[in-house]
């Protein structure tokens, strides 16, 4: 069957089963009675994802719904409905979808995720935003227009043309207006004056830092949603197809507060995503710079650094550093003042599914490539042993 007949196929079970007289199943050893009935014939219908997205096909909008799942997802998801399933309401395609990822989400995941939908949205419920245009991407406000101008042209040239490459994979480029940067420290102080005054209980961004905020938690995932799909995954699309840039789906973003009474220092570490941007806020600060230490796969992440991935780098204002996730790095002490980045944890759920069936990741993995390139040293070696052997044997 070809993959065209089998993408969004309809598989149909009909199952019929004659009854006797008297109730006994039909197959035993009795004749069977005079008198038959036919059961009701029962339809099972399962309805298959495509096996390739529909690239064509417009996605809903599904920013406006509080849903079980990124909202992402859901306008990613959608272009492998099947055909039939393209043209139902968005409610209709809402409930497939959660269906699906309800049945492939583990019973304590969903639990999880519940509670933690809960959580969010005791917060949204009573936090009220100090800057609500913060709320919704508005191009012009956040962006500067070198930026802005690369993103709509976009091509490696226009991207290339605004970004510096100081190491392999980091990539540096201006992007914030100084406006948004400090809206954005002023809602976040906000959000913690809130969190002090009702000692609201809050989850931190992750295991690493005690301070900063999660800024999906109350109620900015839809702008980077947003900021993730229009602006950093077409650059990803670019510089990091080999980890699922093209195909960022959900994301995790936060800010995390470094000085006096913050945290002080981050330790080295690997990000839970495809594509890490991190920009910062500000303020004044001294110290706090980014250090890299090349690229690892899971198996190798805790192998040595050679010297050309070493890389250390001091952040700015405004500033965006966009490196992918498993780009080891850490950051040194913020010495004096007060600085908050903001990061953008962009994650791939075709990529990560992709990579449980790979084993090679040399085109990313400085370690893989290493043992790669050894193969290759290891086989020409053998090669030449044998022709030499094979031509000393003609000889004589």
């Amino acid at each position: 069957m070809s993959s065209a007949r089998r993408e969004g196929s309809q598989e149909t079970t009909t199952t019929t089963t004659t009854v006797d007289g008297n109730g006994s199943i039909g197959g035993n050893s009795h004749p069977p009675a005079p008198t038959t009935m036919r059961a009701n014939v029962t339809t099972v219908s399962c309805q298959r994802l495509r096996l390739n997205p529909n690239n064509e096909h417009r996605p809903d909008n599904y920013e406006n719904l509080q849903l079980d799942f990124p909202n992402s997802i859901y306008s990613s998801l959608e272009k492998y409905l099947p055909p039939n399933m393209l043209v139902s309401s968005r409610d209709e395609k809402v409930k497939f979808m959660t269906d699906i990822m309800l049945r492939h989400l583990p019973h304590g995941e969903r639990s999880r995720a519940q509670r933690h939908r809960d959580y969010r949205q005791k917060i949204i419920s009573n936090y009220q935003p100090l800057n609500r245009e913060l709320y919704t991407l508005v191009p012009t406000l956040c962006f500067l227009p070198s930026f802005l101008k690369a993103i709509n042209e976009n091509t490696e040239e226009s991207f290339r043309s605004i970004m510096s490459e100081p190491a392999p994979g980091i990539f540096v480029f201006d992007m914030l207006q100084p406006g948004f940067c400090e809206m954005m420290l002023s809602e976040v102080d906000n959000f913690e004056r809130w969190v002090g005054e009702t000692k609201f209980r809050i989850m931190r961004p992750n295991t690493m830092n005690k301070y900063g905020a999660v800024l999906d938690d109350f109620g900015l995932d839809t702008m980077l949603d947003k900021l993730m799909e229009g602006f950093i995954r077409p650059v990803s699309k670019v510089f990091f197809n080999d980890v699922g840039g093209a195909t960022l789906d959900s994301h995790h973003g936060f800010v995390v507060e470094y000085g006096q009474d913050r945290d002080v220092d981050l330790g080295f570490h690997v990000d839970d995503s495809e594509v890490t941007l991190n920009v910062c806020l500000g303020n004044q600060f001294v110290g706090g710079e980014l250090f890299f230490r090349g690229t690892r796969c899971e198996k190798h992440v805790n192998t040595g650094t050679k010297s050309h991935e070493i890389f250390d780098f001091s952040h700015r204002p405004g500033q965006a550093v966009l490196h992918r996730g498993r780009h080891r790095h850490g950051a040194r002490a913020t010495t004096s003042g007060h600085r908050v980045n903001m990061l953008l944890w962009c994650r791939s759920s075709v990529f990560r599914e992709l990579k449980t069936h790979m084993r090679d990741f040399s085109s990313w993995c400085g370690e893989c490539y290493c043992e790669k390139q050894e193969e290759k040293k290891h086989s020409l070696d053998a090669l030449r042993k044998r022709l030499f052997k094979s031509a000393r044997g003609i000889q004589a």
